[in-house]
């Protein structure tokens, strides 16, 4: 299907350099935080002093094609043998790390915005929980390289998402301060439960009001990117071998754990009153998929009808006007439609990953019985709308 209008990408991605964790990274912090080894004659990431595995190919050159792995998500191809799902890897292209080439390839696809997004911050920090200060440390230091080669908003085209940790309230404020005093319109952060030496707590938490409020009050989108949310701690007590390399899981943490993240994490936004204290927060769900937006609705409605009192308002309401989605390409995007709206759905190509779309607008092939307008409004206006970009 062709299109007469320019997109909205809600889901875009960079590869980081080797640098952009350290590159402002205080002195004394490396051990702690990232530092590259040659171990074994390997060059290896060492996150906290361990070798991180989130990420098989942290360096990124060369890289898996976009859209390599298309076949696979849409289950017409097996992958036993990951590597030979992915294919050929191929050299770097320019457009992934710097952003004169990558504003010439969205004019080439006809984006005319979109959200930027890390492919490795977002793994990285589970391996930090322990330190929250060398947490807070390494993602201002990250955020400070995402400044510099990116912007967080130079001209309304490349929205990139400095990352925010929840793990201290008090420096995850300072946090928000200096991202939107820089032109922040996003920032991301992962879903699940925080988790700091001194326990779990939801981002419902009283703790985290300030950080909300000053979300809320400048108007930034609060996106939640899947990535490593430490939820394969969940699966121990079922003997189940642990992996935290992305595309080699086995199937049970795969069928039991894959959406949990982010329908614990929207539900405990609603049930524990981050939405109701705060009607004006915008969430975007960003490739975490869709299938667990009907089943949420559903229990948060019959949840209201048991015991009302226990909401500041209809959950199903809050649900369906502050949130809004980026599904799998392969979901079905009827049902999500169904549940929360379709002025709530926005199209996320995941571009340049394996996962993604190889081209980013062949998205609108899969809305399939979608009328002209929904199709124009999951393409472009919903996104448009949600960051508050005119026209």
């Amino acid at each position: 299907m062709s299109l007469d209008f320019a997109l909205f990408d809600a889901d875009h991605h960079y590869y980081e350099p080797e640098d952009a964790f350290t590159r402002h990274l205080p002195a004394g912090f490396a051990k702690r935080t990232m530092q590259w080894a040659t171990i074994d004659g390997r060059e290896r990431l060492l996150v906290a002093g361990r070798i991180n595995r989130f990420i098989p190919n942290p360096h990124f050159d060369p890289v898996a094609r976009p859209g390599s792995l298309d076949a696979y998500f849409r289950g017409k191809q097996a992958g036993d043998d990951i590597r030979e799902a992915f294919g050929a890897l191929e050299p770097i292209h320019p457009g992934y790390r710097d952003r004169s080439a990558r504003l010439a390839m969205l004019d080439a696809q006809g984006i005319e915005a979109c959200f930027m997004f890390p492919t490795l911050g977002v793994g990285m920090e589970e391996a930090l929980v322990a330190d929250v200060e060398a947490a807070h440390v390494a993602f201002h230091a990250f955020n400070e390289w995402l400044l510099d080669d990116w912007g967080f908003d130079r001209d309304g085209r490349i929205l990139a998402a400095p990352y925010l940790t929840l793990l201290d309230p008090v420096r995850a404020l300072a946090e928000v301060e200096w991202v939107i005093e820089r032109g922040a319109r996003v920032v991301v952060m992962r879903a699940g439960p925080i988790m700091d030496p001194q326990g779990a707590r939801s981002p419902g938490d009283a703790a985290h009001d300030a950080v909300w409020a000053r979300l809320a009050e400048a108007g930034v989108v609060v996106a939640y990117h899947s990535g490593e949310s430490g939820y394969y701690r969940y699966l121990a007590d079922w003997g189940e071998h642990l992996s935290l390399e992305a595309f080699r899981n086995p199937p049970f943490p795969v069928v039991t754990v894959g959406d949990r993240p982010i329908y614990d994490t929207v539900a405990a936004l609603i049930c524990h009153g981050v939405l109701t204290r705060h009607p004006s927060l915008r969430v975007a769900t960003i490739e975490s998929g869709s299938d667990w937006v009907p089943s949420l609705r559903r229990k948060l409605a019959k949840s209201y009808a048991q015991t009302p009192s226990a909401y500041g308002h209809d959950p199903v309401e809050q649900l369906q006007r502050s949130v809004w989605v980026s599904p799998y390409y392969e979901d079905d995007l009827h049902a999500v439609r169904d549940a929360i709206g379709v002025e709530r759905i926005i199209f996320g190509s995941d571009y340049p990953h394996a996962e993604g779309l190889e081209v980013p607008s062949s998205f609108v092939d899969d809305l399939a019985g979608f009328s002209a307008t929904e199709i124009r409004r999951v393409m472009r206006d919903n996104g448009r709308e949600l960051v508050g970009l005119a026209g």
